[in-house]
């Protein structure tokens, strides 16, 4: 009989001060009645809105309320090893706010930087500081951190407006967890090499050739291959990008000779490289060693190519070993993603075009079409990066099956 993921799995729930919290009852009978191992955190202003006995009647645990009571220190890093899953909800916009800067003055904040495991949050606020820049602008941080969004819902809040902000049901929530502890672990035992960002060739101390890559999508496809078991070395070109996962190491690199050798350091290791990054083809012959002043006649600057990467490292590709592609093209687009299937040695290769709205750089979306050396193509709609990464997961699981 296959095990039921709620069977020895511990759930963190950290309730925070929205009337919402009242719907916390519910969620952890739900969770307790699942089979799950379940503790609560509560912040000072939460226990406003429902009882600290409430909830450790139903939990049949302690709840934590503070770091320290009267009695002992409450051992955060403890809790935060414990859990398989870190539920926080209703998450208010104030929490929100410190989890993005890392402001610890209770429990569940100290909770949540001590979290190895996976973390999910429930939003819950009226719809006006639902909507507002700074909320949002919270929302994009924690996501390209890997914290995952339980989208609040719309209808009717305290205020008596209507709309966004609501938190999720209870059991949308439970589905939630459930949906992500039984993900399936198709890659553990797998290591995955995946390169992804940008690369930036130095034309003097303060100038450089680069491009527009955030690398939004490489980091997904992290989050994802290590979610489903793998263990991913990601070498990663400038970015802002910063990722908590304890199966992903990140190596940062600048230039593209810098992805090529630490890439190359790696690749013999691995069962599975995928080349997503943004590697600029030329840099300047020479690089200035003082800031090139403004004169009055025109510039030009020498380039040469840079390494590739992938034809490189293709050329090296063992018989077990499974290389994917990405190809952003302008124009004739199966035409060029073919050809590098061929030419660098790609078991399938991933084609997005600039002529796509919401496709390409610095968007939160792609829309892409998979080419198989069988020359079956599969086209996409427009999907968010994370679906594109299990999209991809999916059909690089097919092809390592049949290798």
């Amino acid at each position: 009989m296959k095990e039921l993921a709620s069977q020895n799995k511990n759930i963190l729930l950290a309730v925070t001060g929205s009337i919402a919290a009242y719907k916390t009852a519910h969620l952890v009978r739900l969770l307790v009645k699942s089979g799950y191992a379940v503790r609560v955190l509560m912040t000072p202003s939460a226990t406003s809105f429902i009882s600290p006995v409430t909830l450790s009647t139903l939990s049949k645990n302690e709840v934590y309320t503070d770091v320290h009571n009267e009695e002992a220190w409450n051992n955060h890093v403890e809790l935060g090893l414990w859990a398989d899953y870190m539920i926080i909800a209703p998450a208010t916009a104030n929490t929100m706010a410190k989890m993005v800067t890392g402001i610890t003055d209770n429990m569940v904040l100290a909770c949540f930087l001590s979290a190895r495991c996976p973390v999910a949050y429930a939003p819950a606020m009226d719809l006006d500081m639902y909507k507002h820049p700074s909320t949002q602008s919270n929302m994009n941080i924690l996501e390209e951190r890997g914290v995952a969004l339980i989208p609040a819902e719309y209808g009717e809040l305290a205020s008596g407006l209507v709309g966004e902000g609501r938190m999720a049901e209870p059991e949308t929530i439970h589905a939630f967890v459930e949906e992500r502890l039984n993900q399936a672990k198709d890659f553990d035992g797998s290591r995955i090499l995946i390169t992804a960002g940008p690369t930036y060739e130095h034309i003097d101390p303060v100038r450089f050739i680069g491009n527009h890559s955030s690398g939004k999508m490489g980091v997904a496809i992290a989050r994802e291959l290590a979610d489903r078991g793998a263990t991913v070395e990601l070498v990663l070109g400038p970015t802002s990008l910063e990722i908590a996962d304890s199966n992903i190491n990140i190596h940062r690199v600048v230039s593209a000779a810098e992805m090529y050798e630490k890439a190359k350091s790696l690749h013999a290791s691995v069962d599975i490289a995928i080349f997503s990054a943004a590697v600029a083809d030329y840099k300047p012959k020479t690089v200035e060693s003082e800031k090139i002043k403004k004169g009055e006649d025109d510039m030009d600057i020498q380039l040469e190519k840079t390494v590739d990467i992938a034809a490189q490292l293709g050329a090296l590709k063992g018989n077990h070993q499974l290389h994917v592609g990405f190809a952003l093209e302008t124009s004739k687009g199966y035409d060029q993603a073919t050809d590098k299937l061929k030419r660098k040695h790609f078991d399938m290769v991933v084609l997005n075009s600039l002529q796509d709205k919401g496709a390409g750089f610095n968007h939160d979306t792609n829309k892409v079409s998979f080419i198989f050396k069988d020359n079956k193509k599969q086209d996409f709609k427009l999907k968010n990066k994370v679906e594109v990464a299990s999209d991809l997961a999916d059909a690089i699981f097919s092809i390592k099956t049949r290798k």
